[in-house]
């Protein structure tokens, strides 16, 4: 397994973009745990419902639109993540300061681009 990824706002609907980010990133043997509204599994990985401590994140990539996720800004700064990508639709200049302030990377992005690239 290569870096952990948090799927930030994983969906059971697979014709969601997270959904289909989970399964890219298992298939290309990535460490995957992912959290979103509903319980369920994609492809083996569990979606937490409750906000999980997850140790040694390399990544976050988001699916949370940017009013969703200022509830969610102590949270993943906290886990002290090595990037938070922000997929399309996801942009949000507030917390790009808040991560550029806590040395956290982040990229404007496609995860599913990222991995089919070889970019990931």
């Amino acid at each position: 397994m290569t870096n952990k990824t948090l799927v930030f706002g994983a969906s059971l609907k697979e014709e969601r973009y997270s959904n289909m980010a989970i399964k890219r990133l298992i298939n290309s043997n990535h460490e995957v745990v992912a959290y979103g509204l509903r319980e369920g599994d994609v492809a083996g990985v569990e979606i937490d419902t409750e906000l999980v401590q997850y140790q040694d994140l390399h990544t976050v990539t988001l699916y949370l639109n940017p009013q969703r996720q200022i509830a969610f800004y102590d949270y993943l700064v906290n886990l002290k993540p090595k990037r938070i990508i922000f997929n399309p639709g996801t942009e949000n200049p507030e917390f790009y300061k808040i991560l550029r302030d806590n040395t956290i990377d982040f990229e404007i992005a496609c995860t599913l681009v990222l991995l089919s690239t070889n970019q990931y």
